[in-house]
């Protein structure tokens, strides 16, 4: 019986990167007693780990979960330092707002920011990059709004469970309603590729 193939063990450690912490940092939160400074500590470890695993499994440094892990481990620990859940709270604010200034730039400065991250597992047109870039730059930008109306104004323990799964169904769901734009692209065989840069 063969193992998993590379491309599903790449899988699985992508999953493992993008999710385990905010996951991680609910389970904490709820498992023991509602202690935001834990879990705080809990979400610098794993960010650290997630991206420690991310290069050794993919033998490269990918820019988006570094950045990420970054942020993880920046905001945690000056919440750990200042002792203020509030510098945690404003993590997705910062990270989203910064996503959608980068796709959003790009456009504006007519480079592909997301070309760059995705390499060659994704072949579109320009045209269809650029739609990409504005829908997901906006898309980036009212998370972060919502996250400011949603630690501003429901209970902590809300925000935990709105931080940790509900920004990703969001991001899922919304990644999800852009399927059949590359499907219009992608099922045109005879488009060429985006020229080389």
């Amino acid at each position: 019986m063969s193992g998993p193939t590379p491309a599903n063990k790449r899988k699985w450690v992508r999953w493992f990167v993008d999710y385990s912490a905010p996951i991680g940092f609910a389970v904490v939160y709820f498992g023991f007693g509602r202690d935001f400074m834990l879990a705080s500590g809990f979400l610098v470890a794993i960010s650290l780990v997630a991206v420690i695993v991310g290069r050794v499994v993919e033998r490269r440094w990918a820019p988006l979960p570094i950045f990420v892990g970054a942020m993880g481990v920046i905001f945690g620990g000056l919440t750990l330092i200042f002792h203020d859940p509030r510098i945690l709270k404003v993590k997705p604010t910062v990270l989203n707002f910064t996503l959608g200034a980068i796709l959003l730039g790009g456009l504006l400065l007519k480079k592909n920011p997301i070309k760059a991250v995705v390499g060659d597992a994704l072949v579109l047109p320009d045209d269809a990059w650029r739609k990409l870039m504005l829908r997901f730059g906006l898309f980036y930008w009212s998370l972060a709004a919502l996250n400011e109306l949603v630690w501003r104004t429901q209970s902590e323990a809300n925000w935990v469970l709105f931080r940790s799964f509900g920004l990703q169904a969001l991001t899922v769901a919304f990644a999800l309603t852009q399927v059949p734009l590359l499907m219009k692209y992608m099922k045109a065989d005879e488009l060429p590729p985006p020229p080389s840069e």
